[in-house]
């Protein structure tokens, strides 16, 4: 089968533009101490210049207001913005928001509803409305989401929302929550969960507070990009804020999680090419021992293998995403797993040798490498542990063998096969010899 990656030329033209962009226009804003406020009215102007482009949103369809991009193209973008933590939102596809979207979508076109494309959707692609998803559950592991436990009980017009989650991104500054409970706990688990649209005021939602992580330790209650934990209690919510079907659930979080590690990965490669041009720069620069650090063979082993395992780790992605473009996420199912646990790998292994080779310097501040490695250390957590990807591809992967009592390779069994299937010419070989 052909794998083909390639685009446009006139899409190319595209990309070449975002990555003078995102260096010239959105890297200086992260040395500026900006509150989101303040980063939302200072990102506007760059935002025009994006949709001016046509690539504001472009994740979504274009009657959404987006490019209606595949996989590829896509992941070609999110290689560029994954190089800031800003140039997300200032293309309009900076999670959880964007993720959200495509669920809200995704549930209007089941159902047709245009009063949820009204109130919660069209605000949240306008930057009008910020979202969190709330799915992860302190109590239950989050990479086995058949054991949720927060439940939605019918009540006339209403479901009643009781239930405890957290690591809720965004969650304490969210006008609306998308919260993933069960719905029917006598079905399956994968027929029995669903999704509700919460707004945040509704009586009874409980945020507690804004979890700290190795990534931010002191974690200012309110900030954009905190994790909230919340308790619901008592929440009464419409039936109109079903997304989708009774019973989507599972099948939402799918059609959200797949494209998103693809986007992941792409991203990380886009941080782990920062991490490399920092690596390389520094190897040509600093003096020590004699030589430039360049010169020293572990410096060399380290710009090899980085280079080496960023170009597997692309094409890798690449393939996923073509895949999915192709024949559909089902099919591109072993190909996602690889990348996601594969790519978390790469990334931390790049940031981590280039800080190294900045020493003291990498370690402190003045640098963005420690945030980077601090953040990095979270891409084998979420989106499922690597211990569960490995787990999905290797199953899939054995499915395809079947066990024997003599190994297919054993050679003594292989030689009588041969003696029998060649009998005639070995025969004609002893006589002619």
């Amino acid at each position: 089968m052909a794998w083909d990656f390639s685009t446009e030329p006139e899409f190319e033209e595209k990309l070449e533009w975002m990555r003078d962009f995102v260096r010239q226009e959105v890297f200086p804003l992260e040395t500026l101490s900006l509150t989101y406020d303040q980063v939302r009215v200072v990102i506007r102007p760059l935002q025009e210049q994006v949709k001016s482009h046509g690539l504001w949103a472009a994740h979504l369809s274009p009657e959404l207001g987006g490019m209606g991009f595949g996989q590829v193209r896509l992941g070609l973008m999110h290689e560029i913005l994954g190089q800031s933590p800003l140039a997300p939102f200032v293309f309009g596809n900076n999670a959880p928001d964007s993720g959200n979207a495509e669920l809200l979508a995704v549930g209007i076109e089941t159902t047709g509803s245009e009063e949820q494309r009204r109130r919660w959707l069209q605000p949240l692609l306008d930057g009008d409305l910020r979202s969190a998803f709330s799915m992860t559950e302190p109590n239950t592991a989050g990479s086995d989401p058949t054991l949720l436990t927060t439940s939605a009980v019918r009540d006339g017009d209403e479901y009643v929302l009781n239930g405890h989650k957290w690591f809720t991104t965004n969650g304490s500054v969210a006008d609306f929550l998308i919260v993933m409970a069960v719905t029917n706990p006598d079905v399956h688990p994968y027929q029995g969960s669903s999704m509700l649209i919460v707004p945040a005021d509704t009586e009874g939602v409980d945020i507690v507070r804004d979890v700290s992580t190795m990534e931010d330790p002191e974690t200012p209650y309110g900030r954009f990009g905190n994790h909230a934990e919340i308790i619901y209690r008592d929440v009464r919510i419409p039936v109109e804020n079903l997304v989708g079907r009774e019973g989507d659930g599972f099948q939402l979080a799918q059609k959200r999680l797949g494209p998103g590690r693809i986007h992941h990965c792409m991203r990380w490669l886009g941080q782990s090419r920062r991490a490399f041009d920092m690596l390389c720069e520094r190897a040509v620069s600093r003096y020590a021992h004699g030589s430039v650090l360049a010169d020293k063979q572990t410096i060399q082993n380290w710009v090899a293998d980085s280079l080496a395992e960023m170009q597997a780790a692309r094409l890798m992605t690449l393939h996923a995403a073509w895949k999915m473009d192709q024949e559909g996420q089902a099919a591109a199912r072993v190909e996602i797993a690889m990348i996601k646990y594969y790519g978390a790998s790469v990334l931390y292994n790049v940031i981590d040798r280039a800080l190294q080779v900045h020493g003291a310097l990498g370690y402190s501040c003045d640098l963005p490498l420690e945030s980077m490695y601090r953040a990095a250390r979270a891409a084998r957590l979420y989106d499922g542990p690597d211990e569960v990807h490995r787990q999905t591809v290797a199953r899939r992967v054995l499915k395809g063998y079947t066990p024997t009592e003599v190994p297919t390779e054993h050679i003594p069994t292989r030689r009588i096969e041969a003696q029998r299937q060649f009998a005639d010419l070995l025969e004609s070989l002893t006589i002619d010899t």
